[in-house]
């Protein structure tokens, strides 16, 4: 059923969002940052940037990150009209674009929004392929001069629904985890060539993330570097996005730091930036 009303739209807009606070709430969260500063809460988070996930797992950021001075970008298909007001209730910025509907439109605004804030893409949506990351996260990161953050979650045996990206519901008191990236710089102006091989890139870091939380969440083990997690609102990113933060890392060290083969030529194994 297609809901276009307004008061539809509005109407299960308000159910959705109570029980997705409901619902998640009830989860056992813990993440592996590689880099906590790149968490928007952090106190010592500085600088905007872009985070990517699969859109399977959209109800994990959208739960626990509200309130972060997090800009997402959706659909402007009818079906993302109730998300699009769930996620502004719980605290997000909206951009309504994709490749299909409205792109230019969306980077440009996109771009807008990054001067002060961070932006968050899921780069297999919104019609998939399921878990193939789409070029736009890497080509608005080289045109801003903003680093990619790679976000891999998973949930103990979630309920999968038969969509094109099988969307993951976790079940109530399950474990939900998280394994994020390092912040990772893209040179500026890349070429085709060089915007496909950061593609690649991150699309392996991406999946790679993404099956070690599926993985930890499955198994209950304890990791090293874990920390529980909460939903909470960031008290500095209002303003620390829009000053100057780290660089981010060279995709190639962060593919040799999860040990994944480097990509051999161009400008992803070339370019490091500065410490």
């Amino acid at each position: 059923m297609k809901l276009k009303s307004p008061f539809a739209i509005n109407a299960w807009s308000l159910v959705t969002t109570a029980a997705v606070r409901q619902w998640m709430g009830t989860l056992d969260y813990k993440v592996d940052f590689a880099d906590p500063d790149v968490d928007p809460v952090s106190p010592a988070y500085r600088g905007a940037k872009i985070y990517v996930f699969w859109h399977e797992n959209i109800l994990m950021p959208l739960y626990l990150r509200g309130h972060s001075n997090i800009s997402m970008l959706l659909s402007r298909h009818w079906d993302a009209n109730i998300l699009d007001r769930v996620a502004r209730t719980m605290g997000f910025g909206v951009v309504r674009g994709s490749t299909f509907h409205g792109g230019s439109a969306a980077l440009r605004e996109l771009a807008e929004r990054a001067r002060q804030g961070n932006l968050t893409i899921t780069p297999d949506g919104p019609r998939g392929p399921r878990r193939r990351l789409a070029a736009g996260c890497v080509f608005l990161a080289s045109t801003l001069g903003i680093p990619i953050v790679a976000m891999g979650m998973g949930y103990d045996r979630p309920r999968r629904f038969r969509t094109w990206d099988r969307f993951a519901l976790p079940r109530p008191w399950s474990r939900a985890r998280g394994v994020i990236s390092r912040a990772i710089a893209v040179p500026p102006d890349l070429d085709r060539d060089g915007i496909e091989q950061y593609r690649a890139g991150v699309e392996r870091v991406l999946c790679h993330l993404s099956d070690e939380a599926e993985a930890w969440a499955t198994a209950g083990t304890r990791r090293p570097s874990q920390r529980p997690v909460r939903k909470e609102p960031s008290r500095v990113a209002s303003w620390a996005a829009g000053v100057p933060g780290p660089p981010g890392v060279a995709l190639v060290d962060e593919l040799a730091r999860l040990g994944l083969a480097a990509m051999a030529t161009g400008p992803a194994a070339e370019e490091r930036p500065a410490a």
